[in-house]
């Protein structure tokens, strides 16, 4: 069979598709043609860069083969991104598609593919498969540093000038980047309610941003924990830029060796790493470097619950090709669990607020903002890696936008007889 015979019908293939899928995206192929022939220069339209990837879709036609097609620019966008293919997916039912495509068409084109070279490179293929964390410190900062040492200047292309990696927070769904993360700060603070010559302990720091704040707007003392060298070194320096090294204290330390006790306690966006097994552990040492009474922060990305335990742990292909390729070890919970666990642990639960749609906006900005500096993430991380950031940014935000996931804020305190201590009303939060 020729390339030039397989190359007809499947452009034969791809023209009958559009037409019945009422598809508004073009294709350019192999040979440099497009399906339509007229296609409009500025048209959104995908393409396919050897018919190598048609056979390897065909053999193995997974999440997994995409990403690997994807990462290698074997497949691409022209004049879009992710956003607009989902924007553009087909309206037809898929009962209407099953009566109206043609199978002769589809099985005799796709079977002239069989025995065709998948080419490559396969850029992703020799990863193993990962596993949820087992609790070793060791394994955890293996893991942390896999997602976080990736380079200090990539992140920098992306997030706000503050460097904060998490869910930030819309007080008006327009605002940009920076002005989300500043006012999640301050929303965490007020939340907390801290207060002048406290001392706060900040599990998974990130870059620093919520410590330094706390430090600088609220007069607090704050010791901060992170397996990531790299953030380590990166918040030190700029606790000593701000001159605010006798108040905050960075150091390169598991959680589950946390010592001391503290007024107030935040985990921003940290959980998500710990693993489900070893949540016991977790709650066990927030609860006991709390001081009595004292206000613990809870952050962190949730999926929503099934019908029990074991089918929840079970990870679909696209969570697991998350894991797998950017957060190793991870896994979520979901808010029943979380608020379950708080109180099984000795927490009182005042408030649990989500903020599902204001990390659909976060991860938006940020795909947005690494997309408009891709020459400039290539060279300092490399194509592939550049690549799977965008396809996990912007696959987070559809996530977020679909409601397949969420992410709650919990405040808690330490469990006491009397009074919580905070006020009548949450007022104070939005003055």
């Amino acid at each position: 069979m020729s390339s030039a015979s397989r190359l007809k019908s499947f452009r034969k293939l791809l023209a009958h598709a559009r037409q019945i899928l009422e598809l508004d995206i073009g294709f350019r192929l192999w040979d440099g043609s497009t399906v339509p022939d007229s296609l409009d220069p500025g048209a959104f339209t995908i393409r396919l860069a050897d018919e190598g990837l048609i056979a390897a879709l065909l053999r193995a036609p997974n999440p997994e083969t995409l990403l690997n097609l994807w990462v290698s620019r074997r497949i691409d966008f022209e004049n879009g991104d992710m956003f607009g293919l989902v924007a553009r997916r087909p309206k037809v039912r898929t009962r209407e598609i099953r009566k109206q495509l043609s199978k002769f068409l589809l099985f005799n084109t796709l079977r002239k593919f069989l025995f065709v070279d998948k080419g490559g490179p396969w850029p992703l293929s020799d990863q193993p498969d990962e596993k949820p964390s087992d609790g070793d410190a060791e394994e955890n900062q293996k893991n942390i540093s896999y997602h976080y040492d990736v380079s200090n200047a990539f992140y920098q292309l992306f997030l706000d000038e503050q460097m904060v990696y998490t869910c930030g927070y819309c007080t008006d769904w327009d605002n940009d980047i920076d002005q989300l993360q500043r006012d999640k700060l301050e929303m965490i603070c007020r939340k907390l309610r801290l207060k002048s010559g406290e001392k706060m302990l900040d599990i998974g720091f990130g870059w620093g941003s919520l410590a330094l704040y706390a430090a600088a707007n609220y007069g607090v003392h704050v010791t901060g924990v992170s397996l990531s060298r790299e953030q380590v070194d990166f918040a030190r320096g700029k606790a000593e830029a701000m001159g605010l090294s006798d108040r905050v204290h960075f150091e390169l330390l598991d959680y589950a060796k946390v010592e001391g006790q503290f007024d107030k306690i935040s985990s921003i966006g940290m959980h998500e790493h710990i693993g489900i097994d070893n949540y016991p552990t977790y709650y066990a040492t927030v609860h006991s470097v709390l001081k009595p009474g004292g206000m613990y922060l809870h952050h962190a990305i949730t999926r929503p619950a099934k019908k029990d335990a074991k089918t929840f742990r079970k990870k679909n292909k696209e969570f697991a090709l998350l894991t797998k390729y950017i957060f190793p070890g991870g896994e979520l919970d979901h808010i029943g669990n979380t608020v379950t666990m708080l109180e099984q642990h000795g927490f009182e639960v005042h408030d649990v607020e989500n903020w599902r749609e204001h990390y659909q906006r976060t991860c938006r900005l940020w795909h947005d903002r690494l997309l408009a500096n891709y020459d400039a993430a290539v060279a300092e991380v490399g194509e592939v890696k550049t690549r799977l950031w965008l396809v996990y940014l912007g696959g987070c935000s559809i996530a977020f936008e679909r409601n397949t996931v969420r992410l709650y804020q919990t405040v808690t305190t330490k469990v006491q007889r009397g009074p919580a201590g905070l006020p009548p009303t949450r007022a104070d939060l939005y003055r």
